[in-house]
């Protein structure tokens, strides 16, 4: 198993490295100059020349073959902007944000708690119900209670997340004046973000848990507890849950770093200073840096997810072994 792991680690460099330079690809080669961005509109190409040799954009972005060829050095070749890209996050240094001048490690450092106090409180709420009116339809399945939730789940499906949020902020915000609409300043403002994230995401993880459940009371392991006797509470809480464990592992080990990166509608709407509504913000001002520093961190997360995800299964079920 030490061995699988390993191979599964080293996994992270061609990954990370593949992420990297699509985001850098689209950003530095198909979005333009950075540096034309950065100085505005109005700027005067002597300032935009400036930037660029300030922040290295005016080195070749992938590689340096003049340089290699006048130095007569290979390494010399990897004196560019995406190289010296990697060789920062390598170092796990991110360097500084492009709008603010901060230290791009202590703005991740500032807003991963608000995130995480956003998004966890949705993940489990929405994993333990979702679950549970799982479990109640494959219990009542192809009774009306089944259905019900069936077409219940379909909708809440169809409507988008942003109405939920427009819709939450007008009436038990605005109108009603249960819940603050804006900051980040106690509990309080986290339990309408919170309901809303819930509520948009429970008829996905209801459909998705049914049909899992669904599937195992068909399988011939059932019929023979049923035919041993036992309760259909029993072969639901003993047999199906039990075996329903490998896709709920799935699903949830996976979506373990998207509560790292936060909500990106969520924050935004709400005003909850986390790593979403950095992003979006960074997104909309061109900070390229704090855009590279979300992708390599989320994408280190997600392989490192999935390698914890296999070594679950092995718990999960013992029949399985890691080669």
């Amino acid at each position: 198993m030490t061995a699988y792991i390993i191979r599964r680690l080293l996994t992270v460099i061609p990954i990370t490295l593949g992420v990297l330079l699509l985001v850098f690809f689209i950003y530095r080669v198909i979005g333009g100059d950075p540096a034309a961005r950065l100085a505005g509109k109005n700027a005067t190409p002597q300032k935009i020349e400036q930037i660029r040799k300030q922040y290295g954009f005016d080195k070749p972005k992938f590689f340096n073959w003049q340089e290699a060829a006048k130095t007569g050095s290979p390494a010399a070749a990897f004196d560019s902007q995406f190289w010296h890209l990697v060789g920062q996050f390598a170092q796990l240094d991110f360097g500084k944000s492009l709008q603010s001048n901060q230290r791009i490690s202590r703005m991740l450092a500032d807003g991963v708690v608000p995130s995480l106090c956003v998004t966890t409180p949705i993940f489990l709420v929405e994993l333990s119900v979702a679950i549970a009116l799982a479990l109640i339809c494959a219990f009542y399945r192809g009774t009306r209670i089944d259905r019900t939730f069936v077409v219940v789940s379909i909708v809440a499906m169809s409507i988008s997340g942003l109405v939920y949020i427009m819709m939450g902020q007008y009436f038990f915000a605005f109108r009603l004046r249960w819940f603050p609409v804006w900051g980040f300043e106690s509990p309080a403002f986290l339990l309408l973000p919170v309901a809303i994230g819930v509520i948009a995401g429970i008829g996905g993880s209801l459909r998705f848990y049914r049909t899992i459940m669904l599937d195992e009371m068909y399988q011939d392991y059932v019929r023979t507890a049923f035919a041993k006797g036992c309760s259909q509470r029993e072969v639901l809480f003993k047999h199906v849950l039990k075996n329903a464990a490998i896709p709920i592992l799935t699903n949830v080990v996976v979506a373990i770093p998207f509560l790292y990166t936060g909500s990106l509608m969520l924050e935004s709407f709400f005003g909850i200073p986390g790593l979403g509504r950095m992003t979006v913000d960074a997104i909309y001002t061109g900070d390229e840096p704090v855009l590279f520093a979300m992708v390599f961190i989320g994408s280190v997360i997600f392989v490192i997810a999935n390698l914890v995800t296999d070594l679950l299964y092995t718990w999960a079920d013992p029949r399985i072994r890691l080669q």
